[in-house]
C-alpha cells in the first residue's frame, strides 16, 4: 500500500519550506501553510520565485509570538509580530484574486525590499479573509496564498520517472510539496479522485500545472540553463499547453497526518 514518505510547510509563500515528521491540517490546508506573502508595493501584486530567484534564500519559520522570524544570507534575523485584528488592510493581487489582507508593517518592508531588490511588503492572510478555493464544491473550500489549491500530493516514483528522463538528480523541494507518497507506480496519483490518510479524507481536485520556478536549484536559487526539467516534462507531460507534475488536493476535514501513514485508494 503506498504510504506517506514526507511532508512539507512553507510559512511564506515562494520561500524556503519545511520538512516536517507531521503536520496539522486546519480550514486552509496544513496549518501554518503559505499564510505569509510578499506584494510589490505599489501595485499589490504578489511576488514569488518565478521573478525573484533570489527568494530562494529566504527563510521563515514561526516564532513564539505566533508571527514569523525571518533569515536571510547576510542580513540579521527579523521577527515580525503576528499582526492584530486591527492591523491596516491592504489590497493585494494573487492571480486573478483580490483580496484585502493584513500589512506586516513597515521593519518588514525595509528588511525585505533591498535583500530581494523591489521595494515589497509583507502581508498576511487572517482565517476570515481567506479566498474559495478554485472550482470549490461549496464555500467552505478556502485557501490562504497558494496558487489554487490547499495541498499538493506528488508521488516519489513520478520524480523518480523524471529523474531517468532528465538524466540527473532533481530535488523534490523544486515542486513544493506538501505530501509526497511512496510505493505506488510513476503518476499512479493522475487517476485517484479520493483519497484517505489516517482518518483524514482528500479530493483529488486535478493536476497541477508547472511553471519556471521548478527550473531554479533550490539550493543555489539559480535557474538551469537548459530550462530543466520543464523542457523534459513537456515531452511527455504536456497537456493543452500546460505542463502538469503532480495532484492538488482539497481536504475534508480537519486533524493530524504523520510521515508513514498509509495512502487508501478510495476512487
Amino acid at each position: 500500500m503506498p504510504r506517506v514518505s514526507a511532508l512539507y510547510r512553507y510559512p511564506l509563500k515562494s520561500a524556503i519550506g519545511e520538512r516536517l515528521p507531521a503536520v496539522e491540517l486546519d480550514a486552509l490546508g496544513v496549518a501554518g501553510d503559505r499564510r505569509w506573502m510578499l506584494v510589490d508595493e505599489a501595485s499589490g501584486r504578489f511576488l514569488t520565485q518565478r521573478a525573484f530567484a533570489v527568494m530562494a534564500h529566504l527563510l521563515a519559520r514561526w516564532n513564539e509570538s505566533g508571527g514569523l522570524r525571518l533569515s536571510a544570507p547576510g542580513l540579521p534575523d527579523l521577527d515580525v509580530p503576528l499582526p492584530s485584528a486591527d492591523a491596516e488592510l491592504r489590497g493585494v493581487q494573487i492571480w486573478t484574486d483580490m483580496v484585502r489582507v493584513s500589512d506586516a508593517g513597515d521593519a518588514a518592508a525595509e528588511w525585505l525590499s533591498p535583500f530581494i531588490g523591489k521595494r515589497c511588503r509583507l502581508v498576511y492572510m487572517p482565517p476570515e479573509r481567506a479566498r474559495i478555493v478554485k472550482d470549490a464544491l461549496g464555500p467552505e473550500e478556502k485557501v490562504a496564498f497558494p496558487d489554487g489549491f490547499p495541498l499538493l500530493l506528488i508521488g516519489q516514483a513520478s520524480l523518480d520517472d523524471l529523474q531517468a528522463r532528465v538524466g540527473r538528480p532533481l530535488d523534490m523541494r523544486r515542486f513544493r510539496p506538501n505530501l509526497v507518497v511512496e510505493g505506488a507506480a510513476a503518476f499512479a496519483e493522475d487517476g485517484w479522485t479520493r483519497i484517505r490518510i489516517g482518518d483524514q479524507v482528500f479530493r483529488v481536485a486535478g493536476g497541477c500545472s508547472r511553471c519556471i520556478l521548478t527550473t531554479i536549484d533550490p539550493d543555489l536559487g539559480e535557474r538551469s540553463t537548459d530550462r530543466e526539467p520543464l523542457t523534459t516534462l513537456k515531452t511527455y507531460r504536456e497537456r493543452d499547453g500546460q505542463v502538469y507534475f503532480g495532484q492538488n488536493l482539497v481536504h475534508e476535514g480537519r486533524g493530524r497526518i504523520e510521515v508513514g501513514m498509509p495512502v487508501e485508494i478510495l476512487d
